[in-house]
């Protein structure tokens, strides 16, 4: 992946372009198809998934509580706590998707704390967010 599929991405944006190639050196980006489950609620969370196109749907305990659009990422929580899921993600059109696995995640977060912290503010505001 380069580090301009990064750019136009809410949550990467504001990083440098050094940071941001970094980010592209641990991540893949993968288009998948319509009803891809992404994640599953109750599983361990090994990955954190961005949207770059297309839409998911969240599930938690059977009921749908929000839907997902381009800039949207999830699993962050997960990788970044050590959570286990606590919904399921399913595409609801083809998407396009970057994901970074855990270790990848951890790798990234020693070579460049800078965009580990970035991730880490965003998570803390998703949960005041939903705790609020």
């Amino acid at each position: 992946m380069d580090e301009s599929d990064l750019r136009s991405i809410a949550l990467f944006e504001p990083l440098s372009r050094d940071a941001r190639r970094v980010v592209a050196q641990h991540a893949d980006r993968l288009r998948v198809p319509e009803g891809t489950k992404l994640v599953s609620q109750g599983d361990f969370a090994y990955e954190f998934f961005v949207i770059v196109d297309g839409s998911a749907e969240v599930v938690r305990d059977g009921e749908r509580v929000a839907e997902l659009s381009p800039g949207d990422f999830l699993g962050e929580m997960g990788i970044v706590g050590k959570a286990v899921r606590n919904a399921t993600v399913v595409t609801t059109s083809e998407a396009d998707v970057i994901v970074m696995a855990e270790r990848d995640f951890r790798s990234m977060a020693r070579q460049s704390p800078d965009v580990a912290s970035r991730i880490e503010a965003a998570v803390e505001e998703r949960s005041r967010r939903i705790v609020g």
